[in-house]
């Protein structure tokens, strides 16, 4: 199976009360694929469903170092 080329884009949300940090990725045209809540320290789930699997620690240093609300190109 080859790997597909899809230009993805990470964004760090800063949750509010009971509701926990996030991260949205979108795609080329900036439309949410997917989100998933955060908590440094915690391991990443489904990351399959975005083509990510096998990626885990490489997007773990990317959003360790990512501020919140900045829109950044996701290059893994």
């Amino acid at each position: 199976m080859t790997e597909q080329s899809v230009t993805m884009y990470i964004f760090k949300v800063k949750g509010k009360k009971k509701i926990p940090n996030y991260i949205q990725l979108r795609d080329d045209d900036f439309m949410l694929i997917g989100y998933f809540s955060y908590r440094e320290g915690r391991p990443f789930r489904n990351l399959e469903k975005f083509g990510l699997e096998g990626k885990e620690k490489q997007l773990e240093e990317i959003v360790k170092h990512l501020p919140f609300g900045k829109l950044q190109k996701l290059e893994l």
